[in-house]
């Protein structure tokens, strides 16, 4: 949508902790979709200070900071630099299957079936 509808010249993704598998697959994804795309990849330290109240009256309050990776992948159409080190050319174009708006909005053949159920076969528990 964003690279379709919006005509977005770049798309950025940003995650940390346990999503940073879940970004790197979304931006796989994305690349194989659009011809194209180069990346720059970048990955760096947030602080985060949590504050816990107390639960007795008279206590102070504890503060705790700590250091999260965060990564940030950068999409885009046009051509970005290429001296930056987490820099990524697109990807070649035999790779690439684009997909047209009517194709992403089909239904993709998932749950039609009965499904797994909780039914009566093989009963491997007591024997009757």
């Amino acid at each position: 949508k964003l690279f379709n509808e919006m005509e977005k010249s770049f798309l950025t993704i940003t995650a940390s902790g346990n999503a940073l598998t879940k970004a790197v697959t979304t931006a796989e994804v994305i690349k194989r979709r659009f011809k194209g795309l180069h990346q720059i990849t970048k990955l760096t330290n947030q602080e985060i200070e949590d504050e816990f109240e107390p639960l007795e009256e008279g206590l102070d309050k504890v503060t705790q900071t700590r250091s999260v990776a965060v990564l940030e992948i950068k999409l885009s159409k046009d051509a970005l630099d290429k001296s930056d080190k987490g820099y990524q050319e697109p990807l070649d174009e035999a790779l690439v299957k684009e997909v047209d708006l009517e194709e992403l909005s089909k239904p993709r053949g998932r749950g039609g079936g009965r499904g797994k159920g909780k039914g009566k076969g093989k009963a491997k528990g007591k024997g009757k």
